[in-house]
């Protein structure tokens, strides 16, 4: 009020300099904050549901890893010439060995809800045992099959060294220290959205069943859930299991009414409920044990091969943890919970080769998914379904009878499931410069590059499995590409080069390294002892060169 008097009475007095316009966005709208936590799970890593609930998410958490598990037993067990036993004995082993190492990881290794399920990144090392064998002599199939069974037992445990020294002598969680969020943004999108054969194409083999399925479960999860308050919960937690029961009746009527007898071979495989013969040919009840398949047979290119598969395994399971991280409500795990993660991981997979499993394992993506999708990210719920996955691969008979659900059914979930994931991934930009141009560059070539140099290796495999780079070594190629047929390795190796060496040093507030690396280190923020400390005090007994 005094300037405007003054104003009034001095005629020759200068005007004003103009007000400086608002910025547009704030003119728009509201301009949401960075959040290092996500605020709208109902339950983070740390709290819990009611025991009955827990039991419910867990079996959830069971059945979503269940068809990753029958998707690679069904894939390579018939190449190896097995036959339906066969497939139920090593989907009851890859239970088993999923159960102990998910149990272990959240005890004693990243200590997030993580399920440890087989992984893909194994096949091309799988197939090119399977192929080397192919022309030997056996007096029979089921002799083929136990001798591959050997060779890659002795494989897995060779190869686990690589990941138990990474991840042991500190060498991981050094390495992930060039990792901003610049880099995470690539890295856990392709973790997600590489996986995308494994959603609509497969869900394509019986759309009348898939279809429904991925209509059902967000019509019934997403919309339904605000006809009533009551419903929300409910719904959003357990419509999943709820939709797997209708389609998976469904589909057992469309069996029985003999819609499927005169379709193609292939249609019959994805469609029918009883196309695997798991339930008939599964044992009521047989514990998986050391050397069941024989002695493990020990061959270097073999070995080489695999060891290809163990560090594309430690890429992606590292992109998966700092999704999991965040749909849990924990911080982005330091680099010495990483690094013991991975040395873990590799003695999973020792014991993978021990107890006969036909591939290693990694952090399960569609899990992670799962987290968000019903906004529960408990660490309990996780151990819980480790009980159900040791409870089914030691009886048979009811853990064939779950897996015979049609896997269409399980990619119309895997669609939802990774593309939370992949979303997830885009979330680290807000700790980035989006208006950077470098940013955008590094960014937008390591994710298209993520995602095209691995679907070139994909396409260009022959019959045998075997990728685009053939050499006279065998062992060679297995690994290269084995390497650049994973999207998340790849956009890891493109985002990480670009990102330390194109204006690294001018560019640290813009790649957000400011609010990453507190993280990097245990007492670099105080909430890293709360998500990450070992349980009942065991840190005390553990060095400190492991612990920092």
């Amino acid at each position: 009020m005094v300037e405007t008097a003054n104003h009034n009475h001095n005629h020759h007095q200068m005007p004003p300099p103009h007000a400086v316009a608002p910025p547009l966005g704030s003119a728009r709208g509201p301009v949401y904050p960075p959040a290092e936590q996500l605020l709208q799970l109902h339950y983070c890593i740390h709290s819990n549901p009611s025991w009955v609930q827990t039991a419910v998410l867990g079996f959830q958490h069971y059945m979503v890893m269940l068809g990753t598990t029958v998707m690679i037993a069904m894939l390579l067990v018939p190449r190896m010439g097995g036959v339906p036993g066969d497939t139920a004995r090593v989907i009851q082993s890859l239970l088993f060995m999923s159960g102990v190492n998910t149990l272990v990881q959240t005890w004693f290794g990243t200590r997030l809800p993580t399920v440890m399920g087989p992984s893909f990144a194994y096949i091309i090392s799988v197939f090119s045992i399977i192929n080397d064998l192919s022309d030997s002599d056996f007096s029979n199939e089921h002799d083929r099959f136990t001798h591959t069974m050997r060779a890659i037992q002795g494989s897995l445990i060779v190869s686990s060294f690589v990941n138990i020294i990474l991840g042991y002598s500190n060498v991981w969680g050094k390495l992930t220290r060039f990792i901003s969020p610049l880099v995470l943004i690539p890295v856990v999108c392709v973790v997600g959205l590489g996986l995308f054969s494994r959603g609509f194409p497969e869900l394509a083999n019986c759309v009348e069943i898939g279809l429904p399925m991925l209509i059902l479960l967000v019509v019934s999860q997403q919309y339904l859930q605000h006809i009533h308050p009551v419903t929300r919960p409910m719904l959003e937690r357990y419509a999943l299991l709820v939709c797997i029961g209708i389609i998976w009746a469904f589909a057992a009527i469309l069996t029985v009414a003999g819609a499927y007898n005169n379709v193609k071979q292939q249609t019959k495989l994805s469609c029918r409920t009883d196309h695997s013969r798991l339930i008939s040919s599964a044992p009521w009840i047989k514990v998986p044990y050391p050397f069941q398949w024989g002695t493990p047979i020990f061959r270097a290119s073999h070995v080489f091969g695999m060891m290809g598969a163990a560090l594309v395994s430690s890429a992606e399971s590292t992109g998966t943890f700092y999704a999991a991280a965040r749909l849990s409500g924990a911080t982005s795990p330091p680099g010495h919970v990483l690094s013991r993660s991975i040395g873990l991981q590799g003695i999973g997979q020792l014991l993978e080769g021990l107890f006969g499993s036909v591939v290693g394992t990694s952090a399960a993506v569609e899990n992670v998914g799962l987290l968000g999708l019903t906004r529960v990210g408990s660490r309990r719920c996780v151990q819980i379904s480790c009980a159900f996955m040791i409870f089914f691969s030691i009886f048979g008979k009811f853990g064939a009878f779950f897996a015979s659900i049609p896997l269409p059914i399980f990619a119309a979930i895997y669609c939802i499931l990774y593309g939370i994931v992949a979303a997830t991934g885009i979330s680290f930009i807000q700790f980035t410069n989006n208006n950077s141009m470098r940013n955008i560059y590094v960014l937008g070539l390591s994710l298209f590059l993520g995602i095209s140099i691995p679907q070139y290796f994909i396409l260009n495999r022959d019959a045998a499995g075997n990728g685009p780079i053939r050499t006279k070594g065998g062992w060679f190629d297995d690994i290269w590409n084995t390497i650049f047929s994973s999207p998340p390795t790849v956009a890891l190796i493109v985002a990480t080069v670009l990102d330390n060496t194109l204006e690294a040093r001018h560019a640290v507030d813009e790649r957000g390294l400011p609010w990453l690396l507190p993280f990097h280190h245990r007492k670099g923020d105080s909430r890293n002892e709360e998500f990450y400390s070992y349980p009942l005090r065991i840190s005390e007994y553990i060095p400190t060169r492991f612990l920092s």
